[in-house]
């Protein structure tokens, strides 16, 4: 019986963990971002990092503002609620997160710079100090 207990928790913590369909978004491939958020009325392109990981080398055109402070600051972000946001982080996790909150916020155009900034720099994409 005790064994059933612990499985049910088990299988209940790892449902609670299970990412929500709803709270993903589209991956934008890394040939056609810096094209995309040029474009007039284009998205915005969000660096989620921490400020030194981002001032030692961005996607070019990035704007900065840390996942654990994006809640704090959407005010910021409110111009691009309609035009878009496509976040990156360096490996994905913290992209994730920030897309859940802005989603949350109701952000409905959010999308994800594909391979992150560890993709980024494998490709031998330029950068930004």
């Amino acid at each position: 019986m005790r064994a059933l207990v612990i499985l049910i928790a088990v299988w209940a913590g790892l449902a609670c963990a299970a990412p929500d369909p709803g709270d993903s978004a589209a991956d934008v491939a890394q040939g056609e971002v810096l094209e995309l958020v040029a474009a007039p009325g284009g998205p915005l392109l969000l660096d989620v990092r921490t400020p030194g990981e981002y001032a030692s080398g961005h996607v070019p055109g990035a704007v900065n503002i840390p996942h654990s402070d994006v809640v704090s600051r959407l005010s910021e972000l409110e111009p691009y609620r309609d035009r878009g946001v496509v976040l990156y982080c360096q490996s994905g996790r913290r992209a994730g997160k920030t897309t859940q909150a802005l989603q949350e916020a109701g952000f409905v155009n959010v999308r994800h710079l594909a391979g992150d900034m560890q993709g980024w720099k494998a490709s031998g994409l330029p950068t930004e100090p």
